[in-house]
């Protein structure tokens, strides 16, 4: 897949992408978030606030995957895409709990639990093509908006973050991206997409 050869790997998960109003205003709030963390006396190690381009919703995250199954992986993420309900923004949280590194917000299933759904898809669908193994933690759809090096612990921290926007939106595909790490931080490329259809 597009200039890779097969002793290659590849750093890969499956998501689907909040529209670029919802990222855009999401990355606006953490801005304002933090500022406001910052004025309480909450203590954050190097915040920093991602792209909006780079945020989304991971519902399969795959590690370093050798190329040769990028096919069958792509293969997979097609016969799983059916179409989800609207989702909505819900709260704030630290991640991990214990020992915070990222501020991101829960995203909010549909009533039908739509995006369960596709996450139990893809999982079975995943592990028949590469042997993919599911997370031990159970799957907590989310949106990280902001990476650091320790953040604020204990309950107190949460409430000193402003509510969240109220947004919703409707996933329109599927994508499989590939994670290129640097000091600078992690930039993601498209590697397939898939509509998602009504099944």
């Amino acid at each position: 897949m597009r200039g890779m050869t097969h002793a290659q790997t590849a750093r890969l998960f499956v998501a689907v992408d909040p529209p670029a109003r919802v990222r855009e205003e999401l990355s606006a709030w953490t801005r304002s978030a933090l500022r406001g963390l910052r004025a309480s006396g909450a203590k954050t190690t190097s915040p920093r606030v991602l792209d909006p381009e780079l945020l989304h919703v991971t519902l399969c995250f795959l590690g370093d995957r050798p190329a040769i199954e990028l096919a069958a992986i792509d293969g997979a993420l097609q016969k799983c895409a059916s179409a989800v309900g609207e989702l909505s923004i819900g709260a704030p949280l630290w991640l991990p709990p214990r020992r915070p590194r990222a501020l991101a917000v829960e995203v909010r299933d549909d009533p039908a639990g739509g995006l369960a759904a596709l996450h139990e898809a893809l999982v079975q669908a995943l592990a028949k093509a590469c042997g993919y193994r599911r997370e031990r933690r159970r799957f907590r759809a989310h949106v990280t908006l902001a990476r650091m090096r320790e953040g604020p612990r204990g309950s107190a921290s949460a409430g000193v973050l402003p509510a969240t926007p109220a947004l919703s939106f409707t996933p329109a595909s599927i994508v499989l991206y590939r994670s290129w790490l640097s000091p600078a931080g992690a930039s993601y490329e498209a590697l397939a997409t898939h509509t998602l259809v009504p099944s």
